[in-house]
C-alpha cells in the first residue's frame, strides 16, 4: 500500500499531455489556453472620451468660459477637424477625442444656447479622457496556460484574436463493472442496483476539462470486460469503476493485465478508496476506482481531477485545499489518510453524522472533504484543519 502523495506522483507520471488544437474564440470558454495571445492593437486605439460632454483645450477650461461648438464626435464617427482656441466639439462616451482637445467638460457643467456653450462656475476636475493604449498596447500578452473564463475572453476579443490555441480535451472512457448494475431508467432485478457512479464522475471530469463518455456496463466475466475495454481503445484515460479488488468476481486487474496493462500501483493508504489501481494500457493511462459510490467520487476528486489538470498543461499538483476552524471536537484518526464528508459554513467545519462509503445522500449534502492525516490525534473545536472544497 502506498501513500496518497506517492499515488499522485505515479499518476502524474502516467498523465501524458494531450497536445493542442485551434478553436474559434466563441468556442473557447472553459478551455485551457496553451499559447499566449498577443494584442494586435492598442486599446483604446485612440484617445477616447470617458463621458458625454464637450471636448475643449484644457488650458481654456475656466469657470464661466464660453466656447463655440464646431461639430460633434460620437462612438464610431469622429470629428475630422481640429479644435482651435475658443472652440468645442460635442462628444459622447467612447468617441475619439478631436485633435487639439485634451479635456472633456461633462455636459452637467455646461449650458448651451445654439452653437455657444458656457461652463459652470464650479467645474468637475476631469479630464475624462482615456489615452490611447490605456488598457493595453499592441504586443502585450495574455500568458498561458490558464482556464479561459468570461473576463479572459472579453480581453482576448478586444486584443482582436479570433482563433486560440488550446489544450485538446482529454478523452476519458468510463467503464462501470458488475452484474448487479443496470442503467438509470431501467427496471432492476431483485438483486440489482442502479449504476450511479459513472454519472457523477462524468460530470466531475467534464467540469475539469475532459470529454467523458459512458461505455456499456461490463459484466463480471472476462469476455464482457475485454469487449468493453476494446471500445476504449482511442481514449487518453480509461477509468473503471468497481471490480478492482481481489474478490472472486473482481476481474478488472487480471483482464487488464491480459490486455497488456503495465501496473503502476495497487492500493492506497486512504479512506475511502483503498482498492485503487493504476497503470498504462497501450497509449492510455488507466485508473481502476473502487465500486462504492463515495469511494469512487472521492478518488475522482483526489486523483482524477489533478491528473486531468496535468494532462491539460495546468501543472502537477494535488487537489486544492483550504483551511477552516473545527466547529466541534473530532476523535483521532487511524493509519490511513481520511477524506471525511463535512460541511463548511460561517461557524466553521463540521463532520456529517455518517461516513459510510456507500452513502450518496451524505456526500450530496457535503461541501467539503475534511482531510485527516495518518494517525492524526484528536482535535478540539477551534483547531484549523485542511479540507478539499467540493
Amino acid at each position: 500500500m502506498i501513500t496518497v502523495t506517492e499515488a499522485l506522483e505515479r499518476l502524474f507520471a502516467l498523465a501524458t499531455p494531450t497536445g493542442t488544437e485551434t478553436v474559434p474564440l466563441a468556442d473557447a470558454a472553459g478551455r485551457v489556453l496553451a499559447a499566449p495571445v498577443v494584442a494586435t492593437r492598442d486599446q483604446p486605439p485612440f484617445p477616447a472620451s470617458a463621458m458625454d460632454g464637450y471636448a475643449v483645450k484644457g488650458v481654456e477650461a475656466d469657470p464661466d468660459a464660453m466656447f463655440k461648438v464646431i461639430g460633434e464626435a460620437r462612438a464610431g464617427a469622429r470629428f475630422e477637424g481640429r479644435v482651435g482656441p475658443g472652440q468645442a466639439v460635442r462628444i459622447f462616451t467612447g468617441a475619439p477625442v478631436p485633435e487639439g482637445a485634451d479635456r472633456i467638460v461633462i455636459q452637467e457643467d455646461v449650458t448651451r444656447t445654439g452653437d455657444l456653450i458656457s461652463l459652470a462656475r464650479d467645474l468637475d476636475a476631469g479630464p475624462y479622457l482615456r489615452p490611447a493604449g490605456m488598457d493595453f498596447a499592441a504586443g502585450d500578452r495574455l500568458d498561458a496556460p490558464r482556464i479561459l473564463g468570461p473576463r479572459d475572453l472579453a480581453l482576448i476579443a478586444a486584443m482582436n484574436a479570433g482563433q486560440l490555441t488550446v489544450a485538446r480535451r482529454p478523452e476519458v472512457a468510463l467503464i462501470a463493472t458488475g452484474d448487479e448494475l443496470v442503467m438509470p431508467g431501467e427496471e432492476p432485478g431483485p438483486d440489482q442496483i442502479i449504476a450511479s457512479n459513472a454519472f457523477g464522475l462524468k460530470a466531475m471530469l467534464e467540469a475539469a476539462g475532459a470529454r467523458a463518455r459512458l461505455l456499456p456496463i461490463a459484466r463480471d466475466n472476462s469476455d464482457s470486460l475485454r469487449t468493453v475495454f476494446g471500445l476504449a481503445a482511442d481514449a487518453d484515460l480509461v477509468v473503471t469503476i468497481g471490480g478492482a479488488s481481489v474478490g472472486d468476481h473482481d476481474l478488472v486487474g487480471p483482464v487488464a493485465a491480459e490486455l497488456g496493462m503495465a501496473q503502476s500501483f495497487y492500493k492506497v493508504a486512504m479512506r475511502p478508496g483503498k482498492p485503487l489501481m493504476a497503470g498504462r494500457l497501450g497509449t492510455a493511462a488507466m485508473v481502476g476506482l473502487p465500486g462504492n459510490p463515495v469511494s469512487a467520487l472521492v478518488c475522482g476528486q483526489v486523483f482524477l481531477v489533478p491528473m486531468l489538470r496535468a494532462m491539460l498543461g495546468l501543472g502537477a499538483a494535488p487537489a486544492f485545499r483550504q483551511q477552516a476552524l473545527l466547529a466541534e471536537d473530532i476523535p483521532n484518526n487511524g493509519p490511513r489518510e481520511h477524506y471525511m464528508r463535512a460541511v463548511v459554513d460561517e461557524t466553521g467545519i463540521r463532520l456529517l453524522p455518517a461516513q459510510d462509503s456507500a452513502l450518496l445522500t451524505i456526500l450530496a449534502n457535503a461541501n467539503a472533504l475534511l482531510v485527516r492525516p495518518v494517525s492524526d490525534p484528536a482535535r478540539a473545536a477551534g483547531t484549523p484543519v485542511d479540507y478539499v472544497p467540493l
